[in-house]
C-alpha cells in the first residue's frame, strides 16, 4: 500500500538517541513508525540503546555510544550516523542533530534556557556549548531542517533565539492512545485494580504519571500529600514512570509518607491505573506538552496541573480539573486537589466521555506521516530539478 499521496513506498530513517518503553518521546516515535509501516513504507530506527522488544517490521540499528559525557556522546552519535544513511528518502530526528530533514520538537528551547534562565558561567560550560551547537544545527535561519512542533508557545522562543522561519514549523495534534478512553466497565476495572494495589474503599488515590520526576514536580505532589494527610485525608500517591527516585524517597521518609508514596516504575497497565486513581497530579516546573493530562481526561480522571504545561488549556477548556497559575502556590495546589475530590467519579467520567468523543487528541502519528510523505515528495522533486 502506498502513502496517502500515492507515493511509492518510502525508506524512512528515524534517529533517536535512546529508546525505553515508558518515555513519552519514545512512545510517539514508535507510533509514527508503526503508522508509516501500515502505509507500506520502510522504517529503520537508529539509536544507541533499545530497551524492550522492537516490532519485527522495524529495521533496528544500534550505534554504540562513545564519549565521556552526554553532550559528547550525542555529537559522536551524529558523526557515526552520517555514513549509514545512504538510500534513505528522509531522515527524521527525535533529538537535535545536524543534517536532519525533519526534527520532532519534543524538547523546549535550550538556547532560551541558557541565555534567559541561566547565568554567564552556565553558558561557558562545554556541555552547554555542545547542546547550543546541536540546537543551532536544527533551528538556525540557514538550516534546511523542517520542524514537527508539539507546542505552539515554544515556537516563539525558537524564532526569538535562532531566527527560524515560521514556515518551517508544522504543528501536530496530540497523539493519545485510544486505549486510555474509559471503557463501559470502568467501575469493575477500578474495583479490581484498587484491590490488587491494596487500596481500601475510602482511600484517596493520587497518580503521578510519567518519567522525569524532577521537572514534572513530584516534590510538589509529595508535599501536597503531606498537607492533605495532616488535614485528615487518607491518601496514597502512586508514582508511575522510570527515573532516579532517591531524593524523592528521602523526602517521603522525612515527611513520614513512606507507606503512602509508592514508586511503581514503568507499567504496562496504565489504563487500569487511571481508573483506580481519583486525581492525576501534574504540577510540572517545565512541560512542553503533557500527554498525561490528556490520558487522564479521556479516562474520566480529573487533573490538577500547573499552567506551564503545554496541554493545560485542555484541562481548563474541558473543565476537567484545575490549572494552577504561575507563580506556583502550594496552598492553591492543595485547595484544587480537595475541590477535585468533592466531585463524584461518575460526574468526572461523564465529562471525560464527552471530551473523548468531541476532541481530536489522537491523530498525531497520522498527521506526522502525512507531513513526512509531503516533504519526501518535495525533496524528490527538488533533487530531480537539480
Amino acid at each position: 500500500m502506498a502513502g496517502a499521496n500515492d507515493l511509492p513506498p518510502l525508506k524512512l530513517a528515524f534517529a533517536l538517541y535512546k529508546y525505553f518503553p515508558f518515555g513519552g518521546l519514545q512512545r510517539n516515535m514508535l507510533a509514527m513508525a508503526l503508522e508509516a509501516i501500515t502505509r507500506g513504507h520502510g522504517v529503520t530506527i537508529y539509536c544507541s540503546a533499545w530497551q524492550g522488544e522492537c516490532p519485527e517490521d522495524i529495521d533496528l540499528q544500534v550505534i554504540p555510544a562513545r564519549g565521556w559525557d552526554n553532550a559528547a556522546r550525542m555529537e559522536n552519535f551524529a558523526a557515526d550516523l552520517g555514513p549509514k544513511l545512504k538510500g534513505h528518502d528522509l531522515l527524521v530526528g527525535f533529538n537535535k542533530w545536524p543534517g536532519l530533514d525533519l526534527y520532532y520538537a519534543a524538547d523546549s528551547c535550550f538556547s532560551y534556557k541558557a541565555h534567559c534562565e541561566r547565568g554567564f558561567f552556565y553558558r561557558l560550560a562545554p556541555r552547554t556549548k555542545a547542546y547550543l551547537k546541536l540546537e543551532q544545527a536544527v533551528f538556525a535561519a540557514d538550516s534546511k531542517t523542517q520542524i514537527l512542533e508539539v507546542s505552539r508557545p515554544e515556537r516563539k522562543r525558537f524564532v526569538q533565539c535562532h531566527g527560524t522561519a515560521e514556515n518551517r514549523f508544522h504543528t501536530l495534534p496530540p497523539g493519545i492512545a485510544t486505549n486510555r478512553v474509559a471503557p463501559e466497565n470502568w467501575r469493575e476495572i477500578r474495583r479490581a485494580t484498587r484491590e490488587n494495589l491494596g487500596l481500601t474503599g475510602d482511600q484517596q488515590c493520587f497518580l503521578a504519571l510519567g518519567s522525569g520526576y524532577k521537572t514534572k514536580g513530584l516534590d510538589r505532589s509529595i508535599s501536597a500529600l503531606h498537607t492533605l494527610c495532616e488535614q485528615g485525608v487518607d491518601g496514597v500517591l502512586l508514582v508511575v514512570g522510570d527515573d532516579k527516585r532517591e531524593s524523592f524517597v528521602r523526602q517521603a521518609q522525612k515527611l513520614g509518607l513512606v507507606e503512602r508514596v509508592r514508586f511503581l516504575g514503568g507499567r504496562d497497565d496504565v489504563p487500569n491505573l487511571l481508573q483506580a486513581a481519583d486525581v492525576l497530579l501534574h504540577p510540572a516546573y517545565k512541560e512542553n506538552t503533557g500527554n498525561a493530562l490528556l490520558e487522564a481526561m479521556i479516562a474520566g480522571l480529573p487533573v490538577v496541573a500547573s499552567d506551564v504545561c503545554g496541554y493545560a488549556h485542555y484541562v481548563r477548556d474541558g473543565e476537567m480539573g484545575a490549572v494552577i497559575t504561575s507563580p506556583f502556590n502550594a496552598d492553591d495546589y492543595v485547595t484544587a486537589i480537595v475541590r477535585a475530590l468533592t466531585v463524584s467519579g461518575d460526574q468526572w467520567h461523564q465529562k471525560g466521555k464527552n471530551f473523548a468523543a468531541t476532541s481530536d487528541v489522537y491523530s498525531r502519528p497520522q498527521v506526522a506521516i502525512d507531513i513526512m510523505e509531503k516533504l519526501a515528495d518535495e525533496k524528490s522533486a527538488s533533487q530531480c530539478l537539480n
